[in-house]
């Protein structure tokens, strides 16, 4: 068995902590976030925002607590969809295009894909929320 020398140990730190985003106020859920509702702090957390970057302009998904790290997880894009709105339900296909009124089962941002329930049929689809607000459908070929 072979020992290290003190001195060596000694220079060798502990892991190295990396800042963190945490919440500068107690922040609830759907808000907006801005520069002066996070902090910067030193820890080490798998999952947390370490850039302020990564964390302004998203919308909080869960209330976050004052001085708690904020999880990238709690994190989306800003919802341009609120629940129960009604909005184009579009399919295109080779050609092909329908559209038609849905109504939306969650909220959603864009990018995001949420549950949309076809008004007129009263079934549901799965769909990808755009720029527009109109949630696209995909065929199951494209998948």
């Amino acid at each position: 068995m072979r020992l290290w020398p003190l001195p060596l140990l000694a220079l060798l730190g502990g892991p190295a902590a990396a800042d963190i985003m945490v919440a500068a106020r107690t922040i609830p859920a759907q808000t907006l976030l801005g520069p002066g509702d996070v902090l910067a702090s030193e820890g080490d957390m798998p999952g947390a925002a370490s850039a302020l970057e990564e964390v302004v302009g998203m919308e909080s998904r869960v209330a976050l607590y004052a001085g708690r790290p904020i999880r990238l997880a709690d994190l989306g894009p800003p919802a341009i969809v609120e629940r129960n709105e009604v909005i184009p339900l579009i399919y295109n296909a080779a050609g092909l295009r329908i559209e038609t009124e849905g109504r939306a089962l969650d909220r959603a941002g864009v990018g995001e894909i949420v549950r949309i329930m076809n008004t007129a049929s009263r079934s549901t689809v799965t769909a990808l929320i755009g720029s527009d607000g109109a949630a696209y459908v995909a065929s199951l070929e494209s998948q």
